[in-house]
């Protein structure tokens, strides 16, 4: 995990864990409540599945998010490409909820603040993905550099 990622996933991969610990005992009300919201977004993946089963799988998804953020040895890529898609199905969410927005279609309703700033999930997730890949591919070309000196010297022996 390069340094500069730090601030970030700690932040966000404690809130994630935190959130999703918290759902593990959820009561049949906000079962029915995440259930809802979820289903009426994305029905054809939770419109038959149990509240309290959705709630749960919720609940394991977020701490899966939140621990792969926090543990240094998860490469940022796939710690990135996590969030980013955690990230992506709440605002997904949030565009297929008309209450949740104002008459333009983007803009948040008061109900639709909660969800709206989970586009800061996106961007974070997307700039470990990105960074992720960019060091992995800068290394790549370091290391075919490298690998092109070394058979330069090999194929000219006698000059250094």
């Amino acid at each position: 995990m390069h340094p500069t990622h730090l601030p970030l996933r700690l932040a966000t991969g404690a809130f994630i864990l935190n959130s999703g610990i918290s759902k593990l005992g959820a009561d049949e009300g906000t079962a029915q409540y995440l259930h809802g919201a979820a289903a009426s977004a994305y029905p054809a993946l939770f419109k038959d599945m149990e509240p309290t089963k959705f709630a749960k799988l919720l609940a394991y998804s977020e701490i899966s998010v939140g621990a792969a953020l926090l543990a240094p040895m998860v490469p940022s890529t796939v710690a990135g490409a996590a969030l980013t898609g955690f990230g992506s199905s709440l605002l997904g969410m949030y565009f297929r909820t008309p209450s949740m927005t104002l008459d333009d279609g983007i803009r948040p309703s008061q109900e639709g603040i909660a969800v709206a700033k989970d586009a800061w999930l996106v961007g974070g997730g997307l700039t470990l993905l990105t960074q992720g890949l960019l060091g992995a591919a800068k290394s790549g070309v370091k290391s075919g550099v490298k690998s092109s000196k070394k058979a330069v010297r090999k194929a000219t022996p006698g000059k250094r």
